[in-house]
């Protein structure tokens, strides 16, 4: 992945301006949704054919669980879809794994080799697997729905694009094993951003990352050849214009997420 230039966090990344689940405030997101325009492409320290040898050593060594990881996300994003009462722990957990997967089997075990800011990126990473864990499991403040809102086509395109990723890059680059498959940083990302925009309340930290993800892989997919990516800023723009929308109604949540509005 591209290098980032330096980032100075202003006033508007003090403690306290960006927002858990339950925030008012969209200051978070403002900051994050600024970074995308701060960030540019400049020259990669690794080469294009490093880039794949690196991902055909993660995905010989890994694919039993990335094939497993794969599936888990198709039957619980399956389960979303049918279900009348939303698995949300469920949901919050398989993210929480996704993103520690992508910090730690990806970043640090494989991506640290030809990029040292792979370091920075897996401490990002788990940062967003503890929120997931924390807000959506622990304390089970995230709910998602399966039912027809202004956001849920987008979220569900989004979704299923994520998840047929790999199938995706097998077809643009004549390969099974060098190309992009589930589990790294940018399906991961765009999986997260679908989900996301079918989740109350609007969380402005849960999308502080993968906001700054979609710019950083977007811009590294042009230089690297892998259209799959290109998903990646329109995942990041979605993310800063949901956070940014006025919250719903209490009417419009209690019919949306009842579990969410009967204060389980």
């Amino acid at each position: 992945m591209p290098e980032i230039r330096r980032v100075a966090w202003c006033a508007s990344a003090r403690r306290g301006e960006i927002d858990g689940p339950h925030g008012e405030s969209a200051r978070g997101i403002r900051t994050a949704a600024s970074i995308v325009g701060w960030v540019s492409p400049v020259q990669l320290p690794f080469t294009r054919v490093e880039f794949f040898d690196l991902l055909a050593d993660y995905n010989v060594a890994l694919w039993p669980a990335v094939a497993a990881l794969w599936v888990a996300s198709i039957l619980v994003c399956a389960r979303l879809l049918s279900s009348r009462r939303p698995p949300d722990r469920l949901i919050s957990g398989l993210l929480a794994v996704q993103w520690g997967w992508a910090a730690v089997a990806y970043h640090i075990a494989f991506f640290t080799r030809i990029d040292p800011a792979a370091w920075l990126f897996a401490a990002m990473f788990l940062m967003q697997a503890g929120l997931f864990f924390w807000f959506g499991v622990i304390r089970d403040q995230l709910s998602f729905t399966s039912r027809r809102t202004p956001w849920s086509p987008v979220g569900w395109i989004l979704i299923v694009y994520a998840l047929v990723y790999p199938a995706i890059n097998a077809v643009q680059h004549a390969s099974v094993v060098r190309i992009p498959t589930f589990g790294l940083p940018c399906p991961t990302t765009i999986l997260t951003g679908g989900l996301l925009l079918l989740a109350w309340p609007r969380s402005k930290s849960l999308a502080i990352v993968p906001i700054i993800w979609s710019a950083i892989g977007g811009s590294a997919a042009l230089l690297l050849g892998v259209s799959a990516d290109y998903a990646l800023p329109v995942t990041g723009v979605a993310l800063a214009a949901f956070g940014l929308q006025k919250p719903e109604t209490s009417a419009l949540v209690a019919a949306l997420y009842p579990k969410r509005s009967a204060g389980r």
